[in-house]
């Protein structure tokens, strides 16, 4: 490939990482599922979770609760383009969550899960998607309720 196109796809891929997290945090999870392939998958094997579809996607990224107020921090997100229409990538998350959030400041605790997400993408037309995204979690816990 081209150096810039390389680099073009790197940070194409690199978007679709942390438009995930903000989309979850500060927008509509609905709109999740859009950023992944209509065939893209979500994996949590330590939970034996399997989400496949957009559809199912966006149901199960909507079925957060309402009162949920969470954040995820993002970093060394590696990005490395096998072709001119497929990559992977490596990142690594922390996020902190409360359930039961009726607004103002809440106070500071450690994150609930640390852990990094192994993605797929796969360009359709100009646009770069998720085809798959595995979760790993060595370090989380429960979400606790404000």
């Amino acid at each position: 490939m081209d150096p810039l196109d390389q680099l073009l796809a790197e940070r194409a891929c690199e978007r679709v990482i942390l438009d995930f997290v903000h989309r979850l945090d500060l927008g509509e999870p609905t709109t999740v599922a859009e950023l992944f392939t209509e065939d893209g998958t979500w994996e949590w094997p330590e939970g034996e979770r399997l989400v496949e579809g957009r559809d199912a996607l966006r149901t199960y990224f909507g079925s957060r609760p309402a009162d949920r107020l969470s954040r995820r921090m993002m970093a060394n997100v590696l990005v490395t383009v096998d072709s001119p229409a497929t990559a992977t990538a490596t990142s690594y998350f922390a996020t902190y969550r409360v359930d039961g959030h009726t607004g103002g400041i809440t106070p500071a605790r450690a994150p609930v899960q640390v852990g990094n997400y192994e993605d797929t993408f796969r360009r359709v037309g100009d646009t770069w998607l998720l085809a798959s995204r595995t979760l790993h979690l060595p370090f989380g816990g429960p979400t606790p309720r404000q």
